[in-house]
């Protein structure tokens, strides 16, 4: 589910950074959350598990999509500004805070489960490095945002799992996109964000709530599964796969050493699959 989840944002990822200029990030993903709750609306209203929705399980729910809507919009911010090897890496740490999360819920964490995490962060680190790219903004506007989106990724998803745990996969991420798309919006008014430059690139952004859903879904059903948090670190891969398909589809270099990155990565991955 981790790595579905990483396919899923690192093509959602690759897409907003073609379109971001002259769009507000905010605009963008308000977009991308209408576009993501419209399309699993369908299958989430037919799913029976909506009895175990309880008061306390919905304001959950409601807190977690917030949650992770902030993440998501620091994470636009961040690439906004980047360059994506500066920001790429610190995004990606929210691995690290998951793996912590479920040692203070009592999992054991091995010195070999705490070496594969930090061999997935060192790959992806060592993979953005070849990234190439001025920013538009200051680094350290770039800094805070991606520490933001990774504290909003940890939390967040930590809430899912446990959200998933007590009431079914598709009423959870349902509600948690609706909490979204709610925060968001309230941001968008009290800002008087312009619109009209997300709405006449209305089809990617179709795609990439499609794609942002996709993954957010994979990490709420990883919470069924045992040791829901290497899902979390799977999914960080996101970054990784963005610069991958833009060696591939947009013929940036890929040096050696970014290929051994891509290496370390899958080997961390791997090894924390079989712990």
């Amino acid at each position: 589910m981790g790595l579905l989840a990483a396919v899923l944002w690192g093509l959602h990822d690759f897409t907003i950074r073609s379109i971001a200029a002259g769009a507000d990030a905010a605009a963008l993903y308000l977009m991308v959350l209408l576009f993501g709750g419209v399309l699993l609306l369908p299958f989430a209203a037919l799913s029976p598990g909506w009895g175990a929705i309880s008061a306390g399980v919905l304001g959950f729910c409601v807190i977690t999509g917030l949650i992770y809507a902030l993440g998501v919009y620091a994470l636009y911010r961040a690439f906004i500004i980047g360059p994506v090897r500066l920001v790429a890496p610190i995004c990606g740490a929210f691995p690290l805070l998951s793996v912590g999360f479920a040692v203070a819920r009592g999992q054991e964490a091995g010195a070999v489960v705490w070496l594969a995490s930090l061999a997935v962060l060192a790959g992806i680190a060592i993979v953005a490095q070849g990234e190439s790219g001025a920013t538009q903004g200051s680094r350290r506007g770039a800094i805070t945002w991606a520490v933001i989106a990774a504290l909003g990724f940890a939390v967040s998803f930590e809430m899912l799992h446990q959200a998933a745990e007590q009431a079914a996969d598709l009423p959870v991420t349902l509600i948690a996109r609706v909490a979204g798309f709610a925060g968001v919006s309230v941001w968008v008014i009290w800002q008087r964000i312009d619109l009209k430059p997300a709405f006449a690139i209305w089809p990617s952004l179709l795609l990439m709530g499609a794609l942002d859903v996709g993954g957010m879904l994979a990490v709420t059903i990883a919470g069924g599964f045992a040791r829901p948090e290497f899902a979390s670190v799977a999914s960080s891969c996101f970054g990784l796969v963005t610069i991958l398909l833009a060696w591939r589809f947009l013929h940036e270099p890929l040096t050696r050493l970014q290929a051994f990155g891509a290496v370390v990565v899958f080997g961390g991955i791997a090894v924390l699959g079989l712990v």
